[in-house]
């Protein structure tokens, strides 16, 4: 069954109760790789969702691309690294996959999982490698082995986790397009529901058949004998907003928690008073029927003078929020359409971690974890 997101829920956000996140203070970490913009983090998680520890390291991903000095450019030149998360800091360990000869132009956010032998990598194929700068979309997946030193190595060639479309979601496969009002089949992220031990793919996905551009959805695809099934999406936003981008499905305390980013500038007309957040539905089993979170959907959100600090928020199984630096500076002020002045304020490094409280269909902070 899927849960629509109704833009009454949405009406119901509030300006004056609005949870925010603490304005950050320092704008960089400085045990990056110089010269490079990091965004869209996920950590290596065990089969449960929580954080792996993987031979007493801690192990993050990232999407990263040289500085151009202009933010919008890095979505072009997007590929995936290898960070670590160690003595309250982050280190660059490089890019996971070697250039394999594929037919995809570069690497969009997923996730990765662990059974302390192996690991897999579940990731979007971005763009064509026949003409640059399109903005197709495919979920693939790449394997590995863990070595002794406990990072991945010897991935496999990556290949396509769905093969066949299902009558409920879009084709992304327009190489024209615009950031916020692009279609999407991406963001794959892996659960294993712990009532069956089934697997799953969570994705950012459009509704297909419906009259409206703003027609985000929250995808999902099954674990069979012959792959990846597509099913019918557990959440749609269709005629309120275009993108449930970094979808993913936490449980805890029998419950199951769906959570997405969304931006304000790609909720329908009228519905644009909702702020750039973290979003979230509940529901007792994994195919609904879905709560919104708080009443509305809303989690977090960034504060009124910083309304574009940070983006691109993943929930573990701990309830550890990570997120990335967007524009910081702001102080109020709208964002400069100029790309050297927007440059100046853009982060392009990891956030402070966050930590969540969860009763029931109430979600809120609790802390701000260092690193």
């Amino acid at each position: 069954m899927t849960t629509a997101w109704t833009a009454d829920c949405v009406r119901e956000i509030n300006a004056s109760r609005i949870p925010r996140i603490p304005i950050i203070e320092e704008n960089g970490s400085t045990t990056l790789a110089a010269g490079r913009v990091y965004w869209d983090m996920w950590p290596i998680q065990d089969r449960d969702g929580f954080v792996a520890s993987i031979h007493g390291r801690e192990l993050w991903m990232a999407l990263s691309a040289p500085d151009r000095g202009d933010p919008s450019l890095r979505h072009f030149e997007a590929k995936i690294r290898l960070i670590e998360r160690k003595s309250g800091n982050w280190f660059d360990r490089g890019d996971v996959l070697p250039d394999f000869p594929v037919d995809y132009e570069r690497e969009w956010a997923g996730s990765a999982v662990t059974d302390g032998e192996g690991a897999s990598l579940y990731f979007t194929a971005a763009g064509t490698n026949q003409l640059p700068g399109g903005y197709q979309q495919r979920l693939v997946e790449s394997h590995a082995i863990i070595g002794p030193n406990g990072l991945p190595d010897a991935w496999t060639m990556p290949r396509a986790s769905v093969s066949e479309l299902a009558p409920e979601y879009m084709l992304a496969d327009a190489h024209e397009g615009e950031a916020g009002k692009i279609k999407a089949f991406r963001d794959p992220a892996y659960f294993r529901d712990p009532a069956d031990g089934r697997e799953y793919l969570i994705f950012t996905a459009s509704l297909a058949g419906t009259g409206s551009d703003y027609n985000g959805a929250v995808g999902i695809a099954q674990r069979t004998g012959d792959g990846w099934k597509l099913l019918a999406p557990l959440i749609h936003a269709d005629g309120v907003n275009n993108e449930l981008e970094r979808a993913h499905v936490v449980y805890h305390q029998g419950s199951y928690y769906a959570f997405w980013a969304t931006q304000n500038a790609t909720f329908a007309p009228g519905l644009n008073q909702a702020p750039n957040g973290l979003y979230g539905m509940v529901s007792n089993s994994l195919f609904g029927d879905y709560r919104p979170l708080n009443g509305t959907g809303l989690v977090l959100a960034n504060p009124d003078m910083e309304p574009l600090q940070s983006y691109s928020w993943f929930v573990t199984r701990e309830l550890l929020v990570s997120s990335f630096v967007d524009f910081l500076g702001l102080k109020g002020e709208p964002l400069p359409a100029n790309p050297d002045a927007a440059n100046t304020l853009f982060g392009g490094v990891p956030a402070p971690l966050l930590k969540l409280n969860i009763d029931g269909d109430r979600c809120e902070l609790t802390e701000t974890v260092e690193a």
